[in-house]
């Protein structure tokens, strides 16, 4: 008894067992199909139809996400993705592999998620399956099956948090004249509004309200302009580092519309700086702005929160 336990032994200890050997090649093939997924979401996101193509088996089938329809054979697949990339431009796909199944020696079966980040518009998500085939020593994909999961809109807030330094009263005060400006949250959040007042000594000569908030068809921060004098305005924002670019435009209340370009840039908690370049009113182009530098008020009483996001 003692003799054939140590023979067990022996062979358990001394030499790789089938189930081992079986073990250490599955490991291998599931490393190959998830270089394979890495290789297939770096074509998607450099919109190459081609080489997505290339991943799939020559009789795969593909529904499409977008119209539910059914595409078959490799060549339908390439022609569906060039659709998708011209039609969507800069569409973007993160994929996370949950798992990986080997049901036999040329087939496994894929279960993760994917999220698919549109240019325009929110994301979408799905939890797939894909079945992968290896044929001639390569794996490839054979059918992917997709069902949507529910989609967690972001909030305003998500989107307007990296403009949260500007909340808070500012200054810009020179001999002649005072800008004051209130920035502060509505409720919940979803938006920013921003109260000015320009005076000349002690007599205000123009106020007006900005309402800031995020637009989820352009997928871009806009804001919207209306003043004491009857005019009214909107922009789009863009970000650069500290630097965000307002592009204005503004109707007077005689009709006459206007343009310039804003440009909002955060030094400190304290401090910020102001230009307006581009301006024209009419057709008619009219001066710069100078950049001028502007001041909080009270900073100490109006400073935010510990862990609130700056830019």
């Amino acid at each position: 008894m003692k003799h054939i336990l140590l023979v067990a032994a022996i062979v358990l200890l001394g030499f790789p067992s089938a189930w081992a050997q079986e073990a250490a090649s599955n490991a291998q093939e599931e490393q190959t199909i998830r270089e394979t997924v890495q290789s297939y979401i770096q074509a998607f996101n450099r919109g190459d139809a081609k080489a997505i193509a290339a991943h799939w088996s020559e009789d795969g089938v593909y529904v499409s996400r977008a119209s539910g329809e059914r595409v078959s054979g490799r060549k339908a697949i390439e022609a569906e993705f060039a659709a998708l990339f011209t039609d969507s431009k800069g569409t973007r796909v993160q994929v996370a592999v949950e798992s990986i199944r080997l049901v036999g020696p040329n087939v496994a079966i894929e279960d993760g998620t994917a999220r698919v980040v549109h240019p325009q518009g929110l994301p979408s998500e799905s939890s797939d399956m894909a079945v992968h085939v290896k044929r001639d020593g390569k794996w490839q994909l054979d059918s992917i099956r997709e069902t949507a999961l529910p989609t967690s809109a972001r909030s305003q807030y998500e989107y307007l948090k990296e403009l949260e330094w500007m909340i808070g009263e500012w200054v810009d005060q020179s001999e002649e004249s005072t800008v004051r400006t209130t920035c502060q949250w509505t409720a919940n959040k979803n938006f920013i509004t921003r109260s000015f007042k320009v005076s000349i000594k002690d007599r205000v000569e123009l106020a007006g309200t900005q309402v800031i908030g995020w637009d989820p068809t352009a997928g871009q921060i806009r804001s919207w302009m209306f003043d004491s004098d009857g005019g009214f305005g909107e922009g789009t924002w863009t970000r650069e580092g500290n630097r965000w670019i307002v592009k204005a435009s503004r109707v007077i209340p005689d009709g006459t519309k206007g343009s310039a370009i804003n440009i909002l840039t955060y030094i400190d908690e304290k401090t910020l700086t102001l230009q307006s370049i581009g301006r024209e009113i009419d057709g008619e182009l009219l001066p710069n702005i100078e950049e001028v530098t502007v001041v909080r008020k009270n900073s100490n009483a109006l400073a935010r929160k510990a862990g609130e996001v700056k830019p």
